[in-house]
């Protein structure tokens, strides 16, 4: 399964081939609740066809009418402010508060979003630059301590796994855990050092790697954008992987088992591997929401659900409380939904 990135771009590929013309939305900036995060995509073609989301469709459906109406089309990218006002907020399906700031681009560089998608494909980081000014769009690999920047004169995003997540256990709870990662933006790696397991990986986007548990989590070494989660039900190799994941910097550490075995599992860690109760605290076991789960597909949507609530809660900033304290006044955008950059 393709990341939305990799979705919109496909769609803006196949429209080229047919002739069409496009806008590319960007979401820009929020201020309050947003159905959306910043840096998310949507491509609206000539005729109101569209590819990726920004909202929860009220907005999608204003642009198609703009689209329709030639409405959208300037000679250069710009900015577009949904929610100035209550009603409007209202009128849109935006949250009580929410205004959504979106970067508008007609006719982007094909050449160049192109060649973001080859990078894509290829699994890479890539940071996509754009300059109002200067009205040039650039593309680079992308570095630690980049992110998401927009001051109203440049926007930067980054496309591409910016997560990692891996898998110890190459059984059927991963085969169907790995693609909707990836739709969710992350790179997945699957360990299994079992010849049976190894053999039978067939996802394709993951990487598989047959060392034991241990030296695999060294090996990639976990930072705060690594979730690891042990599904072998070996005690031997989820153990393993766990001795070198719960010290490390991984924001997310989880195991399958039921209630007993995990309770089981964090004594042996205190008793036995000389954890402290701070480090074992940060096993989640059994992993995954309470949604009565049984089937693995289901085990799956449980995990990853747990997983996305805690990357969420790990990286959403805490929404201001007034426009005010987010620099911007009320008047300033009640003067026009359209606001051209200078």
């Amino acid at each position: 399964m393709e990341s939305l990135d990799l979705q919109v771009l496909a769609a803006i590929e196949s429209w080229r081939h047919q002739g069409h013309r496009f806008i590319l939305a960007t979401v820009a900036n929020t201020w309050g609740a947003s159905p959306r995060p910043r840096g998310s995509w949507l491509a609206v073609r000539d005729d109101g066809r569209i590819a990726g989301s920004v909202s929860g469709g009220c907005i999608e459906d204003d642009l198609i009418h703009k689209m329709r109406r030639g409405e959208l089309w300037q000679p250069r990218a710009y900015a577009l402010t949904y929610g100035a006002t209550r009603d409007e907020a209202l009128n849109f399906g935006l949250p009580c508060g929410g205004i959504l700031e979106l970067l508008i681009e007609p006719d982007p560089d094909v050449a160049l979003l192109q060649g973001l998608a080859e990078h894509l494909g290829k699994g890479e980081l890539v940071k996509r630059t754009l300059s109002l000014d200067a009205g040039v769009v650039t593309l680079a690999p992308a570095q630690p301590g980049d992110q998401f920047h927009w001051d109203g004169k440049t926007l930067t995003t980054l496309h591409g796994p910016q997560w990692r997540l891996l898998l110890v256990g190459a059984g059927d709870i991963a085969r169907y855990i790995a693609p909707m990662a990836m739709a969710l933006g992350f790179e997945v790696i699957v360990c299994d050092p079992r010849e049976e397991y190894a053999a039978s990986w067939n996802v394709p986007g993951t990487r598989l790697l047959t060392t034991m548990p241990d030296d695999t989590v060294r090996a990639i070494t976990p930072d705060i954008r690594t979730a690891i989660i042990v599904l072998a039900h070996d005690p031997k190799l989820d153990d393993m992987a766990l001795l070198e994941a719960l010290p490390s910097q991984a924001f997310f550490v989880g195991a399958l088992g039921s209630r007993r075995t995990n309770e089981q599992r964090r004594k042996r860690l205190l008793e036995h591997f000389g954890f402290t109760h701070a480090q074992v605290a940060r096993l989640r076991g059994p992993v995954g929401l309470p949604i009565g789960s049984r089937t693995p597909p289901e085990i799956a949507v449980s995990i990853l659900a747990e997983l996305t609530q805690e990357r969420i809660r790990h990286t959403t900033p805490p929404s201001p409380h007034s426009l005010q304290e987010c620099g911007l006044l009320a008047d300033d955008l009640e003067r026009g939904v359209v606001r051209v950059a200078d």
